[in-house]
C-alpha cells in the first residue's frame, strides 16, 4: 500500500473566501438599513459610489497585474471593503470623497501590497483615515437624525446635494455645515468632546436634544443592529468570539474605571459601547482575517489592544470615534503578537518565542 502525502497544512477550509465575504455583507444589512432610517438616502448613494469604484479599481489592478479581470468580483473582498468604508462616512459627503477613499483602499492598501491576503493594514480603515486627515470638515459633518431635522431631504434633494454641493433650494454644503436649515451636526462623541473642552460636565452636555436615549439619537439602535449582525457571524462561525469579545472588554474595563472615579468628566461605559463605530468595529472591521492575529490567544490580545486604544484615543486624542486609528495601530503589532502567542509545537520546549527548542 502506498500513501500520497500532500504538503502541509492538512486542515481543510470549510468555506471559501467568497462564502465568508457573502456572510459578512449579508450580516451588515441590519446596520445599513438602520443607518438609512436615521440618516437618510445619502447612505445608499455612498454605498453605490463605493461599490462601483471598488469594482473598477479592482478590475484595473487585476488587468495591470496580468490576472483575469473576472476574479476582481468573484471573491467579494472588494465589495466588503467598499461597504465598510461607505457606512463609516457621513451620508451627505460629496461624491468625490468616497471615490478617493475607496480607490486608495483598493489600489494602494490592497494591491500595492500584493492583493488578497497580502495587505498588512485594514483597507477600509486606511481609506477612512486618509479621508479624515485630508478632509476633516467633510468627514465630521453628519446629517441630523430624521427626528431632529427641520425637514426631510428627499431622494432627489440628497442626490443633488451629493453630486453638486448644493441643495435644490440653493444652499451650499458649506452653508449647511454652518447650521442653515439645521441639516448637519457633529456625532454624539464629538459633541461630548467639544463640551468637555469648553469646561462643561458630562451631565450638562447630555442635556442637548441629540443625546436623547442611551447613546445619542439613532446611534444606540445602529450599534444594536451591527451587534445583531455580528452575533449572526458568530452563530455561523464565520468569526470567533476572541476579537470582538476582547475589543469590547478592552474598552469596557478602562471606561468603567474612569467613569467610577470621575463620572462628570468621563463618558459612561454604555455610551462607549453604543456610540460611534464600536459594534461595527468589533464584529466587522477588527475581525478581518488578513490583518488580525492568527491564534485564538493572539486574537484575544489583538482585540483587547484595540479596545484599550479606542478608550485612550476617545479620552485624550483628537479624534473622538477612534476605531479606525485603533485598528490600524493594532495591525502594526500583529507580527509581535503572533510571535509571542502561537501555541508551542509538539516536541519543542514551551516558551514565548513560538516554541523554539
Amino acid at each position: 500500500m502506498t500513501f500520497k502525502l500532500a504538503a502541509s497544512p492538512h486542515a481543510h477550509q470549510r468555506r471559501t473566501t467568497q462564502q465568508i465575504m457573502r456572510w459578512v455583507y449579508l450580516a451588515l444589512v441590519p446596520g445599513v438599513l438602520t443607518l438609512m432610517y436615521f440618516f437618510g438616502w445619502g447612505v445608499l448613494w455612498q454605498l453605490a459610489l463605493a461599490i462601483v469604484t471598488a469594482w473598477v479599481a479592482e478590475a484595473a489592478c487585476m488587468a495591470l497585474r496580468g490576472r483575469p479581470i473576472s476574479s476582481a468580483w468573484r471573491d467579494h473582498t472588494a465589495l466588503v471593503t467598499a461597504v465598510l468604508l461607505a457606512i463609516s462616512i457621513p451620508g451627505m459627503a460629496p461624491w468625490w470623497l468616497i471615490v478617493i477613499g475607496t480607490a486608495f483602499s483598493i489600489i494602494v492598501v490592497k494591491h500595492v501590497y500584493g492583493g488578497v491576503g497580502q495587505n498588512i493594514f485594514n483597507p477600509a480603515m486606511a481609506g477612512y483615515v486618509l479621508l479624515l486627515v485630508s478632509f476633516p470638515v467633510q468627514m465630521t459633518s453628519w446629517p441630523l437624525p430624521q427626528s431632529l431635522a427641520q425637514f426631510d431631504l428627499s431622494f432627489w434633494d440628497t442626490t443633488v446635494l451629493i453630486f453638486s454641493g448644493y441643495t435644490p433650494a440653493g444652499y451650499s454644503m458649506e452653508q449647511l455645515r454652518m447650521g442653515i436649515d439645521g441639516l448637519t451636526m457633529a456625532t454624539p462623541l464629538d459633541s461630548l468632546r467639544t463640551a468637555l473642552n469648553h469646561q462643561l460636565t458630562i451631565s450638562e452636555a447630555l442635556a442637548q436634544p441629540i443625546f436623547s436615549g442611551l447613546a445619542g439619537i439613532g446611534w444606540q439602535w445602529i450599534n444594536a443592529a451591527f451587534l445583531l449582525g455580528g452575533l449572526v457571524l458568530l452563530k455561523v462561525r464565520v468569526i470567533s468570539w476572541h476579537i470582538p469579545g476582547g475589543m469590547l472588554l478592552g474598552l469596557l474595563i478602562p471606561a468603567s474605571i474612569a467613569w467610577l472615579f470621575a463620572p462628570d468628566q468621563s463618558v459612561s461605559p454604555l455610551m462607549h459601547l453604543l456610540s460611534g463605530a464600536t459594534m461595527l468595529g468589533a464584529f466587522f472591521i477588527a475581525t478581518d482575517p488578513v490583518t488580525a492575529a492568527t491564534s485564538n490567544r493572539g486574537r484575544l490580545y489583538f482585540g483587547l489592544l484595540i479596545g484599550f486604544l479606542v478608550f485612550v484615543i476617545r479620552t485624550w486624542g483628537g479624534y473622538p470615534d477612534a476605531v479606525a486609528f485603533a485598528v490600524l495601530l493594532a495591525n502594526m503589532t500583529v507580527p509581535i503578537i503572533d510571535k509571542y502567542s502561537q501555541p508551542t509545537a509538539y516536541g519543542h520546549a514551551s516558551g514565548g518565542r513560538g516554541g523554539q527548542s
